[in-house]
């Protein structure tokens, strides 16, 4: 089923998004990796604030390539979720309510999306350029420091994706296994 959705996200979105919808994002997401999930994470761990609030939100495994003049962003394309499957768990329990990334997710974070009302969206690997198109506004808001790792705000209009793994565990990965 195809769907247009705003953020932040609500529990009753998250309730009606479910595993092999297509959807539409447009609004507020923000963009952090590795690198920058370890410091959001040990940050967390110390009791500090952190530098985008994640009530809500979402946060795209984005780290984008340079952007070229006249663009608002460099390809814009997903990295690998599993890479950030040790860090999700407290992130979800601090509020946040989507992912968008490819690639599987542990049953650890699987049971934490559960647990705390949240889904997780792929995004089409090596469409990075199309996908960059959806992006109406990029800004730096932490760690600068990483390059194309640092923390974005973007603003995003009709930002394709599938929701892979709903709040309900449905998995679209684990059902195409199933044949």
């Amino acid at each position: 089923m195809e769907k247009h959705i705003f953020t932040p996200l609500s529990d009753e979105i998250v309730s009606n998004l479910k595993a092999g919808d297509y959807v539409y994002l447009s609004g507020t997401i923000y963009t952090a990796r590795d690198a920058a999930h370890k410091r959001i994470y040990e940050a967390m761990q110390r009791g500090e604030e952190i530098p985008l609030e994640l009530m809500n939100n979402i946060i795209y495994y984005l780290g984008p390539s340079p952007a070229r003049e006249g663009q608002v962003i460099g390809s814009a394309g997903p990295t690998t979720s599993s890479r950030m499957d040790k860090y999700t768990p407290l992130l979800l329990e601090n509020g946040l309510k989507g992912m968008i990334g490819k690639g599987k997710r542990s049953q650890e974070v699987i049971d934490s999306m559960h647990k705390n009302h949240a889904v997780y969206f792929a995004a089409i690997g090596g469409a990075g350029a199309l996908l960059s198109k959806c992006i109406k506004k990029s800004e730096i808001i932490a760690y600068d420091d990483l390059g194309t790792e640092a923390v974005r705000k973007l603003e995003v209009e009709n930002l394709p994706v599938i929701v892979v793994i709903d709040s309900n565990k449905k998995n679209m990965y684990e059902e195409a296994l199933k044949g």
